[in-house]
């Protein structure tokens, strides 16, 4: 079995990734620029499709979202503050 060396592939867990895609896929469908320049040309082999420009968006490395994860230190300290407000 190969390794993935890939560390984009490895700082999103494939839900995450999902995610992203469909909510930059949305955007796009909506109306928003394109963060990456296409020809007309790759525009009509792409089918106009929405999810492979974000595809393509992704692997450029050009979309401005962020994922948050909960740790338990944040667990931790929103339990501590509900404590002293009690």
């Amino acid at each position: 079995m190969a390794e993935k060396n890939n560390d984009k592939e490895q700082k999103y867990t494939k839900y995450e990734k999902a995610r992203i895609l469909g909510a930059r896929a949305l955007q796009l469908s909506m109306g928003a620029p394109f963060l990456i320049k296409l020809s007309k040309e790759e525009l009509e082999k792409l089918k106009y499709n929405t999810l492979e420009i974000a595809k393509m968006e992704y692997d450029a490395g050009v979309l401005p979202m962020a994922v948050e994860r909960p740790t338990p230190s944040d667990k931790q300290e929103q339990e501590e503050s509900e404590e002293k407000n009690e």
